[in-house]
């Protein structure tokens, strides 16, 4: 997914104030090895991006960004939003390396939870766990690690070590810790 980028000054706060108002975002860019760029970004565009992509799924999101001249990959590392109006305040990218491992939170999805057979007895389906930290290349980031809850009874769960990972893919979580478990009402 294309992402443009505008370089701007360091700036005083008036400045970046300036920038919000006209409806742009300021943001860093950072590289693994490379020190931060201040850039901005367009308002309407980094909205419409947002707009666009499945809720979960931005950390995993791989943007193409022009820097210099040159094309590189970028990953949103931090969002800032407005205490009360929550408008994007700022945001935080960082540069890929196709040669050097990044840390990435993958989120995890449940399917089957309307047919779970522990649901139908009158449980509930509780995700304590919902994103795991892994290493891997830029090239081999998955964009979402998908659990099926269907066969699950009341009292059952399923642990991190049951999810199956993509080759060049390892795990920075302890993988004995509880992703989703079928818990049982009060009462029932």
């Amino acid at each position: 997914m294309k992402l443009a980028i505008h370089k701007r000054t360091t700036g005083k706060k008036g400045e970046i104030n300036q920038l919000r108002r006209t409806g742009n975002v300021p943001a860093v860019l950072y590289g693994q090895r490379e020190a931060g760029m201040p850039i901005f970004i367009k308002g309407e565009e980094i909205q419409a991006i947002l707009r666009n992509i499945q809720p979960g799924l931005l950390a995993t999101t791989v943007f193409e960004v022009e820097v210099e001249g040159k094309k590189r990959k970028a990953l949103v590392k931090d969002m800032q939003y407005h205490v009360t109006s929550y408008d994007l305040l700022h945001l935080d990218l960082v540069l890929l390396d196709d040669q050097m491992p990044i840390t990435v939170n993958v989120p995890i999805r449940l399917v089957g939870a309307a047919e779970c057979a522990g649901v139908k007895l009158g449980g509930f389906v509780r995700q304590p766990i919902r994103s795991m930290a892994v290493s891997c290349l830029p090239k081999d980031i998955p964009q979402e690690f998908v659990v099926d809850v269907k066969e699950l009874n009341i009292g059952q769960s399923k642990r991190l070590s049951e999810i199956s990972l993509p080759q060049g893919v390892r795990p920075l979580a302890k993988l004995d810790e509880v992703a989703v478990i079928v818990g049982k009402k009060a009462g029932t």
